[in-house]
């Protein structure tokens, strides 16, 4: 069984999840991203969840990773409000 992280919290699904992120900076991405597999090793495994794709990340209010979804997080960047 897996934990997996829905927009109700964390669940118990009889498949892995798709996409793993960072609770702590609300960011996913792709399960081998460098960044996230270097971070690993310095404890970040305390703070890593899984989702099980792209659309319930999103909805549970994460934001997609600048180093393994490049374009995803330049059209997410690009639909924030610009400040000054």
């Amino acid at each position: 069984m897996f934990t997996l992280l829905g927009v109700d919290g964390p669940y118990t699904s009889a498949t892995p999840g798709t996409l793993g992120g960072n609770s702590r900076l609300r960011i996913y991405g792709r399960l081998d991203c460098w960044s996230a597999n270097r971070a690993l090793g310095k404890g970040y495994e305390t703070i890593r969840v899984f989702f099980a794709d792209e659309d319930t990340a999103i909805a549970a209010g994460y934001r997609p990773c600048g180093h393994c979804m490049r374009e995803k997080y330049r059209e997410w960047k690009a639909a924030q409000p610009q400040t000054t």
